[in-house]
């Protein structure tokens, strides 16, 4: 028996190094890129005059782009050719990159780097997963998706880090270029991806295509709009549930009518990938919210600089890291639906941690414990998610699989990241709002004043913003409001993080179903590595 055989394969001798690298490369940079922007949330404010709920939108936005459009991205790869897709994703996600280096305003961020790379990224994604499976085989094929996985990892870990060091030494305009000098290198290497030809039907469900974008998008820009004190959302969040509800209805009846349908609603028959998919979401929910929340409570209460915050949140990422990777070595004979259990109960009680602790936080160092904890947690659910997600599905159907479970999990970033803001910036103002009216130093006119104010636009502000704001005030009137301030910020950032503890908690009773179930053999490829 050889080696080969006996163990675990060997890479062929003629394995392409430089195409696998290229593509990790690829996989690092859509990663790293929100770490980036949710530690430069103060200098991407200060330095464009924006506001911190301007910003959280803009980052929103960009991953629910992603999500609305990464099932029809994974058809125009079908349509256009899997290497031209590939191409087209990464110079939209270098347009975003370079937008970031020279915007001037907020309107080009939103422009160029939410929708345009958003776009980009919905292409990116299942393009790069047909070219992994057309360029590589055996165990060729599967070391590329290890060191994909090991890409996304990494930058996840170190993204706050490198994002803060950057940010706060350069600009976080020289972490963006270094996002596009990575998107030139890789497609540079462009000429060494053979193209996958896609044989299967050519028909486009363009009613199920404008439903998907339709719900997802109505529901999240529902809450941004909310956030923002706009009119009509009820309008935009009844078209979200509409444009959802419609498209189950759409799918269903296009597949007993033996058409192509935008997504395969037959997938959803089994129970295991029902839950698998909603605990995807559910955890990048929890995810979402806790990135939007926990950089602006440093950055805008502890008053903390991009590095400072990324080594903050450090516990955070590093401790996902490592947990994500010693529990794909080493837990390979234990019940994923456990490991889940155990993944929601440490995100549950982390993210409650660090509700209790913030009152009495005065440094990001107090905080520390808690998010290993959190963590810890994250890191046990995504070494597991997928593959739990993807294990009842056949080999033929994993690709359309695994693009409805990053579609899951994309909708869940992005809607944790707008509500969890919306929610918090909400409870200032109704905080802050209810003490000014309380106080006895402020007189009658200004408490109107503040008021009207946090009513037309509420926003996270530092006391030294604030105090900049109040020159020209009394004394005990600005002395007064900054005592109102301090009080009512860390209360607002407890009720954000309000949002990513029910996710787990909600979570965490899914998994208690899970572990009802009789487990299935894991999936011997790691092509949920994408997903």
């Amino acid at each position: 028996m050889s080696d080969a055989t006996a163990g675990e394969p060997v890479p062929s001798e003629d394995f392409n190094r430089r195409l696998a690298l290229l593509l990790s490369m690829a996989m690092f940079v859509l990663v790293v890129d929100t770490s980036l922007m949710n530690v430069s949330i103060s200098a991407v404010v200060r330095d464009l005059d924006a506001t911190v709920s301007g910003v959280q939108s803009a980052i929103a936005l960009e991953a629910l782009v992603s999500a609305s459009f990464i099932l029809i991205g994974g058809k125009v790869a079908d349509l256009i050719g899997r290497k031209r897709a590939y191409i087209l994703g990464l110079c939209g996600y270098g347009i975003g990159a370079i937008a970031m280096t020279l915007a001037q305003d907020l309107l080009a961020i939103i422009i160029f780097w939410a929708i345009v790379g958003g776009i980009g990224a919905s292409l990116l994604l299942p393009g790069m997963q047909s070219l992994i499976h057309g360029n590589f085989e055996g165990a060729d094929q599967k070391r590329v998706y290890a060191l994909v996985g090991a890409s996304a990892a990494i930058a996840a870990a170190v993204g706050p880090l490198v994002g803060g060091f950057l940010t706060t030494l350069l600009s976080w305009r020289v972490a963006f270029l270094g996002e596009a000098v990575i998107i030139a290198v890789v497609l540079s290497g462009a000429g060494l991806v053979k193209d996958v030809p896609y044989s299967g039907p050519r028909q486009v469900d363009v009613v199920g295509a404008v439903l998907s974008v339709l719900g997802m998008g109505g529901l999240v820009l529902g809450v941004l709009v909310w956030q923002e004190g706009g009119t009509a959302v009820g309008a935009l969040i009844a078209v979200g549930v509409v444009g959802l509800g419609s498209l189950v209805y759409w799918l269903v009846r296009r597949h007993r009518a033996g058409r192509p349908t935008l997504v395969d609603p037959t997938l959803f028959r089994s129970l295991y990938f029902r839950l698998g998919i909603s605990s995807q979401m559910l955890q990048q929910i929890a995810l979402g919210g806790a990135m939007i929340v926990l950089p602006i409570y440093f950055q805008m209460v502890l008053e903390y600089n991009a590095l400072e915050a990324g080594i903050s949140l450090a516990p955070l990422s590093l401790s996902m890291f490592a947990l994500s990777a010693l529990a794909g070595k080493r837990a390979a004979h234990r019940r994923a639906s456990g490991i889940i259990r155990i993944g929601f109960l440490l995100l549950a009680l982390g993210l409650l941690a660090v509700v209790l602790v913030v009152p009495h936080a005065d440094s990001g160092w107090a905080l520390a414990l808690p998010l290993a904890v959190t963590g810890a947690g994250l890191g046990l659910l995504v070494s597991q998610l997928n593959n739990y997600t993807l294990a009842p599905i056949s080999e033929e159907r994993v690709s359309e699989a695994s693009a409805v479970n990053s579609a899951a999990g994309s909708f869940g970033l992005s809607f944790g990241l707008a509500f969890a803001g919306a929610v918090m910036l909400a409870s200032l103002s109704a905080a802050f709002t209810a003490q000014a009216q309380a106080s006895d130093v402020l007189p009658s006119g200004s408490k109107d004043q503040v008021a009207q104010a946090l009513e037309d636009d509420a926003e996270v502000m530092s006391n030294t913003q604030l105090n900049e704001q109040l020159a020209g005030q009394p004394a005990d009137v600005r002395d007064e409001i900054i005592r109102i301030n301090t009080d009512v910020r860390p209360l607002a950032l407890q009720i954000g993080l309000g949002v990513p503890i029910v996710s787990a908690l909600i979570g965490l009773g899914l998994s208690f179903r899970m572990v009802r179930l009789p487990e299935l053999e894991r999936r011997s490829g790691v092509e949920d590595v994408l997903g």
